[in-house]
């Protein structure tokens, strides 16, 4: 490192970080700080993709073959079929590449910065070089920074180095973009981003491809053998019709107009489009999806794995009690407002009697890396914020109300030399500051199974028994309990860790985090939904079982068994993980064994959590799920849901609307398979009752356009049905067509055919237009069983479906009273005859529907019936 760059770290205590105005201009210079982003495709290219698909390409072949033949009517609607299915596909590839997008910039990582001397949270993006740059645990590094401050920072290089073993930082030393910090704190200043970063530059050498979701991977293996056995009834519609004496040409285009009818080729953009606009609505319900197949994976969650701090409860933690040796005392208020005072047998303490206590808690403020700012017109409810641990900014508002100095007062008269961060295993924190006298003030908090140690304290046996008597009465009635120490030392110990002995107990601090008003009734829609909540907590087991027992995760008379420690885990104590309903005191590994002990036995999994030790169980579950206001970027970056609300209620809307989803795809599926069946069906079966042609070429196809098309894409907007929420969710294993749809599918597709070919023969007994009348019959048919398989016959909630069919209708009639139309599809105009008896098939193909969609469901264990999502 350069002697200039060695003043610019030297100097890093005392400056403002660079103005916003400065950052501006850097920014304009050196662009956002991000990686190479993945090339947008071009248009052309993704035209090409639509044209070289098989089906595709079978009908450009059959646009040939009829121009050879002469049959322009035909090569007409063939080719104009090519070009809207063509036009459909790109707009849909479009418009879901334009939802994924929108997605990433929603999810974007955030760092903090010092500018214009404040501390605040920007997006990683705006990042420039010369920025200070603050580092935490559980911190993902923004960019290549070099560390001026450090405090055993800790640092995972591994997806950089592959080293698994993370590295020790000091200061001087330099953090790569990327890199995770384990554990510390440290201040950097930012000398590349984006392209010119370590990370920007490997990124530029990866080949982004994006992977097809695991649903699309289930369609394309279906589709292989759908499109096998509509080979072999085309290929035999095509034999028979040349065994009636029809022209090889006709049949040939016939048969190729009749294989792209049956297989629905829109369903793969329409899956895509339904993934990525059902991730848009997420987005509008607080819940971010950052990889596209979490949508359809969460439609199967049966397993419901949360932590207990800002999920089941407030996350805004109140200091309620402070205890010590001499006096306990009650404060008053509510939220990080610094307002209230402290009480003692419901009157306010006297000043002696404030004199321990604010020597406790002005500890507490010097040990402690949060900060609290008044509200302003930015916030939305008008309450003060913290920027930190929550817990820490309850001590910062607790150590306000009882008169002790200011946190920035603090900083000038015990400036910190020294700390040793909290990490989970120690589960303590230490720092160092000076004192007026040249010593050092050591000062301490953490769990009271980690500070009431005689290794740690110099206190009598029997004040320790009497700390800790206290300490599991605080945490029996469900606070989270602190025990804080102190002492003096004549020089700076080296390393921070070994001031932590001969320290005396200053007291213990009780904080209350209260359930979330919502969180009972949120447990209660899972259990509903079919999905079994666990609890998975490192808090005290009291306060754990004070919390369940207050949001009904456990019962009063729920045997003691029920509730766990790590220990118990790590012991092997525990015959079956998943009879356990709330573990307490958990690492990360053990957090790990739950979800895979989860896992073995068949079930979806989805994981909240918000620290760098939540990490790999949010990335072992199946669903991980991350805070996205109080959560770190480790956890964030993990998960494949980000809650920007941190309500574990958005996790029961985030499964709705992946049930809607996967049901909606489902439907749609059956309709088209059930409408492509049935033009078969009428092919093989109307020349064995008279009818030689029952459609041409031109009029399968449009009737192919407008039920696959206009309408099948409507469906995917479909609501959830009313009843998604409280069935049980579907096996992981299930066939996409399995809970009871193959067998509506059939019934319906007879259904259909039986009704278009009853008035197609109708229409030939009466010596009328019977090819137009089939067609029509047909149609109407298809379009009787869209509107009948909506759950919700009458909602409001999705006006393109209603309108798409009136739309098809419109363009029905086109085809039959439109001359030109007329004569590409070699229709006839109808009577009011023909016309009525086509149009009866409407309410056939209605009715089938609605007897239909709750048909064939296989009981479940509670009797709800299984999901098959067509309801």
């Amino acid at each position: 490192m350069t002697a200039s760059a060695d003043r610019v770290l030297a100097s890093v205590r005392e400056t403002t970080g660079l103005t916003e105005a400065e950052a501006a201009r850097r920014l304009a210079g050196t662009g956002p700080n991000e990686v190479a982003a993945r090339k947008p495709v071009r248009l052309h290219k993704r035209v090409l993709a639509q044209l070289t698909d098989p089906l595709i390409m079978v009908l450009l072949g059959a646009v040939v073959l009829t121009l050879a033949i002469g049959d322009h009517p035909d090569a007409i609607v063939i080719g104009l079929v090519v070009l809207v299915n063509t036009t459909v596909g790109v707009a849909q590839e479009i418009r879901a590449d334009n939802a994924v997008a929108a997605l990433s910039a929603l999810t974007a990582p955030h760092a903090r910065v010092r500018r214009d001397g404040s501390v605040r949270d920007i997006p990683a993006a705006s990042i420039v070089p010369g920025d200070v740059l603050l580092v935490g645990e559980g911190d993902i590094v923004a960019a290549d920074a070099d560390l001026a401050e450090a405090s055993a920072v800790l640092v995972d290089e591994s997806m950089l180095t592959g080293e698994s073993v993370p590295i020790d930082k000091d200061s001087g030393a330099t953090l790569s973009a990327g890199t995770i910090v384990v554990r510390g704190r440290g201040v950097a200043i930012v000398t590349a981003t984006g392209a010119y970063s370590a990370l920007g530059r490997i990124a530029a050498l990866l080949d982004e491809r994006r992977e097809p979701t695991p649903l699309q991977r289930r369609l394309a293996a279906l589709g292989r053998v759908l499109a096998a056995v509509t080979l072999a009834l085309c290929v035999l519609v095509f034999a028979l019709g040349l065994m009636r004496g029809l022209p090889l040409g006709t049949m040939a285009v016939t048969a190729i107009s009749l294989a792209v009818a049956a297989v629905p080729e829109s369903l793969p953009a329409v899956v895509t489009l339904a993934l990525a606009l059902g991730a848009r609505r997420m987005a509008a319900r607080h819940a971010l999806v950052r990889r596209l197949p979490a949508v359809e994976t969460l439609g199967s969650v049966s397993v419901l794995a949360t932590d207990k701090t800002g999920t089941l409860t407030e996350g805004r933690m109140v200091v309620q009690q402070v205890w010590t040796p001499r006096v306990s005392a009650e404060l008053s208020g509510v939220g990080y407002e610094p307002e209230g005072e402290a009480l003692i047998a419901g009157r306010p303490a006297e000043a002696d009697e404030l004199e321990p206590l604010t020597e406790l808690l002005t500890v507490t403020a010097l040990c402690n890396d949060a900060t609290l700012s008044p509200a302003d017109d930015r916030a939305s409810d008008g309450r003060w914020t913290a920027l930190g641990d929550p817990m820490e900014a309850a001590l910062l508002a607790a150590a306000a109300k009882t008169g002790c100095p200011e946190p920035a007062e603090l900083s000038v008269t015990r400036p910190r030399i020294g700390e040793a961060p909290f990490d989970s295993l120690r589960r303590r924190m230490t720092t160092l500051h000076k004192t007026g006298g040249g010593g050092v003030l050591v000062c301490l908090k953490g769990a009271p199974e980690a500070v009431l140690d005689p290794a740690v304290l110099l206190d009598p046996p029997d004040a320790l028994a009497a700390a800790r008597q206290e300490a599991a009465r605080m945490a029996a009635r469900g606070y989270r309990v602190l025990a804080v120490a102190s002492g003096v030392r004549n020089d700076i110990p080296s390393p921070v860790t070994a001031a932590e002995s001969g320290l005396a107990l200053l007291g213990l601090v009780a904080l209350s985090d209260p359930p979330k008003p919502h969180a009972a009734a949120t447990l209660a829609s899972c259990r509903d939904a079919g999905i079994t909540p666990v609890l998975i907590t490192g808090d005290h087991p009291a306060t754990a079982r004070a919390v369940a027992s207050h949001v009904a995760l456990l019962g009063d008379g729920e045997p003691e068994g029920r509730v766990v420690t790590g220990a118990d885990v790590a012991a092997g104590r525990v015959a079956d993980l998943t009879s356990v309903r709330v573990f307490a005191r958990t690492d990360p590994q053990q957090k790990l064994d739950i979800v895979e002990a989860w896992r073995a036995r068949g079930a979806v999994t989805a994981m909240t959590g918000d620290g760098v030790n939540d990490g790999p169980a949010l990335h072992r579950a199946d669903i991980g799920v991350a805070m996205g206001a109080r959560g770190t970027e480790v956890a964030r970056q993990a998960a494949d849901l980000v809650l920007t609300d941190d309500e574990l209620s958005t996790v029961v809307a985030a499964v709705e609307e992946g049930r809607r989803v996967y049901d909606n795809i489902r439907r749609f599926l059956v309709y088209g398979m059930a409408g492509g069946a049935a033009e078969i069906l009428v092919m093989l079966i109307g020349p064995l009752l008279g009818l030689p042609l029952p459609l041409r070429a031109g009029q399968i196809l449009w009737i192919n356009l407008l039920t696959h098309g206009l309408t099948g894409v409507a469906m995917g907007a479909e609501p959830a049905s009313p009843g998604a929420m409280h069935r049980p969710p579907r096996p992981p294993d299930q066939h996409i067509l399995g809970g009871g749809a193959w067998q509506r599918l059939l019934i319906l597709a007879a259904v259909v055919t039986a009704a278009s070919l009853g008035a197609g023969l109708a229409a030939q007994a009466l010596d009328l237009a019977w090819q137009s009348v089939l067609f029509l019959a047909l149609l109407a048919a298809q379009l009787g069983v869209v509107l009948g398989l909506r759950t919700r016959l009458l909602t409001k909630e999705n006006p393109f479906l209603p309108l798409s069919v009136l739309a098809s209708a419109l363009l029905a009639a086109a085809a039959l009273y439109v001359p030109f139309l007329g004569s590409v599809l070699e229709t006839e105009p109808l009577g009011w005859a023909g016309a009525g008896i086509a149009l009866a098939c409407a309410p056939a193909g209605f009715v089938a529907a609605r007897v239909l969609r709750t048909a064939f469901h296989p009981a479940s264990p509670t009797g709800t019936g299984a999901s098959s999502g067509l309801r």
